[in-house]
């Protein structure tokens, strides 16, 4: 009897496309963040620019680009990560609160007290910031570790170009919010002076950052003031986003000890070249596998190209690893086919 023939990967990353609207805002819903909102229109023009941006049609500095795994099976997109190729600029700054530590001591008393201060801060030259990462309930924790996946993907992308990148990346990690989405951090600070909800506030922020500077104090606050539980809250991540921070510091991402000024989720940075995922990056003449890889066979990333849409294509495959000299990749059949390679194209791992 004839075998069946093997079944493509389960799980194929590539670039958001039109037709992916539904799906993207099912995600969407899990997130619901500035980056990627739970809001029909938002995210169609989310899936506008990010077409453009692949397709290389906008300015740098105006790049975005949303990456999405599919659910081959099932034929639905069930997770999403985001590049913005510059986060900050003239017009529109990237606004932070740097969290700073002062120490005070009195001699006559002997007392002595360490405050947190919350001071301001806008970078105009601009950075790279990833974010947008969300992966449907029902597919975390998954053995093909989706959501590390999603990660790793823009990680490669910005490798592969890295001239349209910063030499600075961040992501901003959202932290413990109340049941209903409400930061305490905002209803303690920001609210006073804006008198926007925090709602009100996240939602103009994706169009106008103008309010921020006309009515936030420029000069530094002293936690030491806010209640206590909101105190604790300051450089936070909150529980959903506790892989990320690892997978963050996995590759070498830091805590910048600065703090989003609205919800007080932490920032994490790293210089763009000393991203270990950066370094690891490697490229190679693909061909098909001829049997089981064996003792050298490892999981990798294996990602290419395409001068049209899908730009990207992206899978998981256990492959062994080219050696030293530039041998060949090769890869199971199925994995070629997913990603539109033939013998003898070039792949990113």
């Amino acid at each position: 009897m004839a075998l069946a023939t093997p079944p493509d990967p389960p799980f194929l990353l590539r670039d958001v496309a039109p037709g992916d609207l539904d799906d993207l805002q099912a995600a969407a819903i899990h997130l619901d963040s500035v980056n990627l909102p739970d809001d029909r229109d938002a995210l169609a023009r989310i899936i506008e620019r990010s077409v453009q941006s692949f397709a290389g049609t906008l300015p740098k500095a105006d790049r975005c680009f949303v990456f999405v795994v599919r659910d081959e099976a099932k034929g639905a997109v069930v997770g999403t990560s985001m590049i913005f190729a510059q986060h900050g600029s003239r017009r529109s700054p990237h606004v932070y609160f740097d969290v700073i530590e002062e120490e005070r001591y009195s001699e006559s008393l002997d007392r002595h007290f360490t405050h947190r201060l919350l001071r301001i801060g806008y970078n105009y030259k601009g950075l790279t910031e990833i974010g947008g990462l969300v992966l449907r309930p029902e597919y975390r924790g998954h053995a093909q570790q989706l959501g590390r996946l999603l990660a790793y993907v823009r990680f490669m992308y910005i490798g592969l170009h890295r001239a349209t990148f910063c030499d600075e990346v961040v992501s901003e990690l959202m932290p413990p919010l109340e049941p209903d989405g409400t930061s305490l951090l905002w209803e303690a600070l920001g609210r006073r002076f804006t008198g926007l909800t925090y709602q009100e506030a996240d939602a103009l922020s994706r169009q106008n950052k103008e309010f921020i500077r006309a009515l936030f104090p420029q000069d530094p606050l002293y936690a030491t003031l806010l209640p206590a539980n909101v105190q604790e809250l300051i450089g936070q991540v909150g529980p959903e986003t506790k892989g990320v921070e690892r997978m963050l510091r996995k590759a070498g991402f830091e805590y910048a000890q600065r703090i989003d000024p609205f919800d007080g989720g932490p920032h994490f940075h790293a210089r763009t070249d000393d991203i270990a995922h950066l370094r690891d990056l490697r490229r190679a003449r693909v061909v098909e596998a001829q049997g089981d890889a064996g003792a050298r066979a490892r999981p990798l990333l294996v990602l290419s190209e395409r001068p049209a849409p899908p730009f990207v294509l992206a899978a998981r495959a256990v492959a062994a690893l080219p050696d030293a000299n530039g041998a060949t990749l090769a890869l199971p059949a199925d994995v070629l086919r997913a990603l539109a390679l033939a013998p003898g194209d070039e792949a990113a791992f």
